[in-house]
């Protein structure tokens, strides 16, 4: 009988988070609601279940209102709405008095369907520890068996400054780079300019910075999330930022703040389809092969080449590039 990949590939290891290269953040019912229709393809505009939803707590809920805000989002994600339970939420950050609250509605709500929970401006390590263990309490008392995957943004100083122990924490899928907030804590060091590009790029310190976060998500398995950008309707410029951030700095995911930058950042991230051809090849003759070495093309390949080989496929499937029918069928 043929072995899969995920069988074949990862003995004892930590297989490598294979999530969308686009994550779209929304923060009114409205704004969830169109979004939620985008991941579906039959509908008008739709782009395919391709890309996540970030639904905003933080940045989305009203002052006052934090708490309708949390069950409204819980309401939406029990809904038929939330099709292919692809959306998350950032909740509020440690120093503002409802995070807790965020948690326990969003956890207690919708801990079964929560595709991950973001956490914003930690300042040091402890904070986010802290916020992923009332996670997993909050997640316990509810009979929630699955870790909820967290999301950390690095966004100030301090926890740049930890970035690589903030990378080790349990339950983290995703490191996220918050240009804008870490732009401003440098009280004017770095220009505005450097909010958008080329300056985003080519700062010294936001290279630095990016680099940084980009080598402790990689060094741990987690995935890092490059920061939005801020022309919203030019897709050239979202696609250029996007491919940059991948192609220079190794970033695997980006954000998305408006509808048309979806595509683009897909796009920009997705693997070429002569590497997902190779790949689908490859391994098919790997697992002919019982998964030992084999020569394909003129060139050697075993295990080492194959998990990249896996990951590009899986890859491919997340961002909607067609591969051989018969990987389709083998290893999906």
């Amino acid at each position: 009988m043929a072995v899969h990949p995920n069988q074949a590939l990862f003995g004892g290891e930590k297989p490598f988070p294979v999530i969308p290269a686009c994550e779209h953040f929304a923060g009114s019912e409205k704004l969830i609601l169109k979004a939620l229709s985008l991941q579906d393809p039959a509908t008008p505009n739709g782009v395919g279940p391709v890309f996540d939803i970030t639904c905003d707590c933080e940045d989305g809920a009203a002052s006052g209102q934090e708490q309708a805000h949390a069950e409204m989002i819980v309401r939406i994600l029990n809904s038929e709405a939330n099709k292919y339970k692809m959306a998350g939420a950032r909740i509020h950050d440690y120093t503002h008095p409802h995070w807790k609250k965020d948690i326990d509605i969003l956890v207690g709500g919708a801990g079964e369907v929560l595709s991950y929970i973001t956490i914003p401006k930690c300042t040091d390590i402890a904070q986010a520890r802290e916020m992923i263990t009332y996670i997993q309490q909050v997640a316990k008392q509810h009979g929630i068996r699955r870790e909820i995957p967290v999301h950390i943004l690095i966004e100030t100083h301090g926890a740049l400054r930890q970035v690589h122990e903030i990378a080790q924490l349990p339950w983290l899928q995703v490191l996220d780079f918050g240009l804008m907030d870490f732009v401003s804590a440098h009280h004017g060091a770095i220009p505005a300019a450097a909010m958008r590009s080329p300056g985003q790029f080519d700062h010294r310190l936001l290279a630095r910075a990016k680099t940084e976060v980009v080598s402790a998500a990689l060094a741990n398995g987690v995935v890092p999330a490059h920061n939005v950008t801020l022309d919203l309707k030019n897709v050239e410029v979202t696609y250029s930022d996007a491919y940059r951030a991948r192609n220079e700095f190794g970033f695997m995911r980006m954000w998305s703040i408006y509808p048309t930058q979806i595509q683009a950042i897909v796009d920009a991230m997705k693997p070429n389809f002569d590497e997902v051809t190779d790949a689908a090849n490859i391994l098919l003759a790997a697992q002919t092969a019982d998964w030992g070495p084999i020569q394909y093309a003129g060139e050697l390949h075993d295990r080492a080449t194959y998990r990249y080989f896996w990951e590009v496929l899986q890859k491919a499937k997340q961002t909607g590039v067609a591969m051989p029918e018969d990987a389709e069928h083998a290893f999906f």
